[in-house]
């Protein structure tokens, strides 16, 4: 199972979202230089690296910004651990407004 797939199955099963869209971003990060990891030179820009996830919940009602983006990371701790350098996070409660 991808990575992805793995997020977004955990992502549905904690928030039981109205609305979920994970993107893959990695090849918009080809020749960035991750430091600490464990590529050497320029990242390519393949595999499952570089995320964003857009997510619509009733479980971010009455949660700040800072909480629900602790909420999702805590969740894909094992993912940010396995290899996700970048975890983009747009959350959203139902009925607030979002860029997407």
């Amino acid at each position: 199972m991808s990575i992805q797939s793995t997020m977004e199955s955990k992502l549905k099963a904690a928030f039981s979202p109205e609305r979920l869209v994970i993107i893959n971003e990695s090849h918009l990060h080809a020749g960035h230089h991750h430091h600490g990891s464990d590529h050497h030179g320029a990242f390519d820009g393949s595999g499952e690296t570089h995320f964003r996830v857009r997510i619509v919940s009733p479980s971010f009602a009455g949660m700040s910004r800072i909480e629900r983006h602790r909420a999702v990371n805590a969740l894909l701790a094992d993912e940010l651990n396995a290899g996700v350098h970048a975890l983009a996070i747009e959350p959203a409660a139902p009925g607030e407004q979002t860029r997407w």
